[in-house]
């Protein structure tokens, strides 16, 4: 995989594991919350609801960019863009394009890999279920995520969609797309950072979210993607709650005032 001009690049980390230290400091640009690790900041920014914004010591990755190209404006360009799946809340055209820059990096399941424009797929690869790439200083595996619960199946089918867990030398960071509590959620191990969705009736509840949380403790998790529908919008304070002492629970600003309800 071709590696971008400015980013990827080997970069300098400090001798041994990289361990997360306490949460830092709220950055001023977009509300990012950064953390400090052993091979320098990762600061994190919330964008929309399951689009997220990452800085990090190996480059800037954009997940599931989608909403109005305005809400990217003032971020660093991005590096490296994940996609997990082809739902009009992870996934658009138009905003890819307008994000894309010529030498980004692009990563999706096979799925939105077909759906491409052939300028899209410019420095583009698909990855399927338990898949691994390597860019310098960054390893990604695309990790599954589905439904388990028999009337969700529909939303997300096992083997198609993509959650991914991003590793820089020893700091790993886990995002699960459209998931259940799933065992291969649960089985992850040494995650530093996560991103976990809980919505009804797409994905799971905040009870089953916190369970899984627990089963694989993360040191820090960020519930996101929690507006649903028919009542299915899911509490990130209960979350938290539930959560307990497994992990420590960050709130990002996912939603405008008023469009949870």
């Amino acid at each position: 995989m071709t590696q971008t001009r400015r980013a990827f690049l080997a970069t300098a980390t400090a001798a041994g594991a990289i361990t997360v230290l306490p949460f830092r400091a709220r950055a001023a640009a977009h509300g990012g919350d950064m953390f400090e690790t052993g091979a320098g900041p990762v600061t994190v920014h919330p964008v929309h609801h399951a689009s997220i914004v990452l800085e990090t010591p190996v480059g800037v990755i954009y997940v599931d960019p989608v909403g109005d190209p305005s809400e990217y404006e003032g971020m660093p360009a991005a590096d490296l863009i994940l996609i997990t799946h082809e739902h009009g809340d992870h996934y658009n055209a138009e905003v890819l394009a307008a994000v894309k820059g010529e030498n980004t990096q692009l990563i999706t399941n096979p799925a939105v890999f077909d759906m491409l424009s052939e300028d899209l797929k410019a420095n583009a690869q698909a990855m399927e279920n338990g898949a691994s790439a390597s860019l310098t200083d960054l390893q990604i595996d695309a990790i599954p995520a589905y439904n388990t619960t028999e009337e969700r199946k529909t939303f997300h089918p096992e083997g198609r969609d993509n959650g991914y867990v991003l590793t820089m030398d020893r700091f790993r960071i886990y995002v699960s797309g459209d998931t259940e509590d799933i065992p291969e959620m649960r089985a992850l191990q040494d995650i530093d950072l996560a991103f976990v969705c809980m919505n009804l009736p797409f994905t799971m509840t905040a009870e089953a979210a916190a369970d899984a949380v627990k089963a694989f403790a993360p040191a820090y998790v960020y519930p996101y993607h929690y507006r649903g529908r028919d009542g299915g919008t899911q509490d990130p304070a209960a979350f938290a709650e539930m959560v307990g002492e497994a992990a420590q629970v960050q709130m990002g600003d996912w939603y405008k005032p008023g469009e949870l309800g």
